[in-house]
């Protein structure tokens, strides 16, 4: 007999438990001859799709309280996953170019946590979005983020970032949207926030521990799920357009997203609007990417959001790992399912223009090359000669300053992975724009925040240095990596 769904009142008892679930869990849908309770079942697919709560700044003022801790609801069912104030994802933050964002962090979990307001371009220091600070358990702590006054409207996020717990935290469930608002009026008549995440639980709803292979590779859930949901529907009528703001909140899982029977209208990536809407038939989101699309449906029907298979890699090869290596694949899966009633109609037209940042066009002064491995017994690994990761042959030491810049001057990064496997590249605080890289992939012309390196590829960025000078970090936005020791620091110094 397989063990009853546990209660409400058991998931919220088990708060004191926080990331301890993780490491209890056993094994996840797939593994059921090591789990005699069998797989998890979704408790609901193909309900209609639920957004967060929105929490609005008023009079120029967010406040907040955002307690971390165990016992959310996921796919219809009550499980001992993490969560924001009792939900997966958290609420919604709504500020706008001028606010200030005020956030207690309480820290219900058993281990230590902390905050990160991921691209917003605010200052790395002090209690803002300082990847440094660490809120213990049982602790809280009082963030302000002040949000510039020119600060470009956009889609963004929140997760937990203190080193080495970050991967099980967010595979646990802890994330949010986080919005900022006064963006051009678009003729839509649904604004959606898709927080896409993925996990893996047993039949008791407990989140699944990762190995050292689940570590070394990327951990990627057996359930992907948008809003907390599993396969939700969202309804529409013919002739309408509707804004999608689509976040990769995944712990390793590349998004390639395709819409069968509608194009997509892409109009921001990464919180930075295009200069005009691209239309696409496929879009790939790295970890941590966000974008903003416009569907406009003009006949009736049932129409599938999914994500193609996405091949980051193999280990192939790689010393240690034998001629066929382990392979890093993106499964593919239905995300969400539109549904379209009404007579054919034409939807409202696509903006010909759209508010993307004023190009930089300073001289670049510094010019760097940042080098990103992985190899067996290289330091940072997962265990006595396991693997390590490291950039520029170094893991993460927050002591150390790797690298110097200027402030006020714009480099020149060149981003070469030497290792087999794809890594999404993330810098805090100060957004860049592609230039190229090794597979020939156009560049958007807009900024980003994350970009994927390709498996002994490169890519080449031009950063300009000239707000919010300060410490933060770079790393790989594959979590298990940073995790591991791919991380390092920026020191902007004015």
């Amino acid at each position: 007999m397989s063990p009853a769904p546990i209660s409400r009142r058991r998931a919220l008892g088990l708060a004191g438990l926080g990331v301890a679930s993780i490491a209890a869990g056993t094994a996840g849908w797939l593994a059921t001859a090591q789990n005699p309770g069998g797989p998890f079942h979704a408790g609901a697919s193909g309900e209609a799709l639920r957004e967060p709560q929105i929490l609005d700044a008023r009079a120029g003022r967010l406040a907040v309280a955002l307690t971390a801790a165990a016992g959310a609801r996921l796919a219809g069912r009550d499980t001992s996953a993490l969560g924001y104030n009792g939900t997966s994802p958290g609420p919604t933050l709504r500020v706008r170019p001028g606010d200030d964002l005020a956030v207690r962090v309480t820290n219900r979990l058993d281990q230590p946590t902390n905050l990160h307001t991921h691209d917003l371009q605010i200052s790395p220091l002090g209690n803002s979005d300082n990847p440094f600070l660490r809120i213990d358990p049982g602790a809280s702590f009082d963030y302000l983020f002040r949000i510039p006054p020119d600060h470009p409207a956009g889609t963004h996020w929140y997760h937990p970032h203190h080193h080495g717990t970050v991967a099980d935290q967010v595979f646990g469930g802890l994330a949010g949207a986080l919005l900022v608002d006064r963006g051009p009026e678009l003729p839509v008549t649904a604004d959606r926030v898709l927080v896409v995440t993925d996990t893996t639980l047993d039949a008791d709803g407990r989140i699944a521990a990762a190995g050292p292979m689940d570590r070394m590779m990327g951990r990627q859930g057996e359930l992907v799920l948008v809003n907390g949901q599993h396969q939700p529907t969202i309804a529409a009528s013919t002739g309408s357009m509707e804004r999608w703001r689509i976040i990769n909140g995944c712990t390793s899982r590349v998004l390639a997203l395709r819409l069968p029977g509608q194009p997509l209208a892409q109009v921001a990536l990464d919180g930075a609007f295009l200069p005009a809407p691209a239309s696409t038939d496929r879009l790939v989101l790295a970890p941590g990417n966000r974008t903003d699309l416009l569907i406009r449906p003009d006949t009736a029907g049932r129409f599938q959001l999914t994500t193609d298979g996405y091949d980051r890699g193999s280990t192939a090869g790689m010393t240690g790992m034998g001629r066929r290596g382990q392979t890093a694949t993106s499964p593919a899966s239905t995300l969400a399912t539109l549904t379209v009633d009404g007579p054919p109609r034409q939807p409202p037209p696509l903006p010909a223009s759209l508010p993307a940042p004023t190009p930089n066009t300073a001289p670049i002064t510094t010019r760097r090359r940042i080098t990103f491995a992985m190899g067996m017994g290289t330091g940072g690994g997962m265990g006595p000669g396991g693997m390590g990761f490291t950039i520029d042959g170094r893991t993460f030491d927050p002591r150390r300053d790797d690298q110097t810049v200027q402030f006020g001057r714009t480099e020149e990064w060149t981003i070469t992975n030497l290792s087999p496997l794809a890594h999404p590249f993330h810098l805090h605080v100060w957004p860049f724009t592609v230039v190229a890289d090794s597979i020939g992939t156009p560049p958007t012309g807009t900024h980003q925040g994350v970009v994927l390196v390709p498996a002994q590829g490169w890519v080449r960025l031009r950063i300009p240095f000239t707000a919010n000078p300060g410490r933060s970090v770079y790393h790989c936005h594959i979590l298990d990596h940073e995790d591991a020791g791919m991380m390092s620091t920026i020191n902007v110094r004015a």
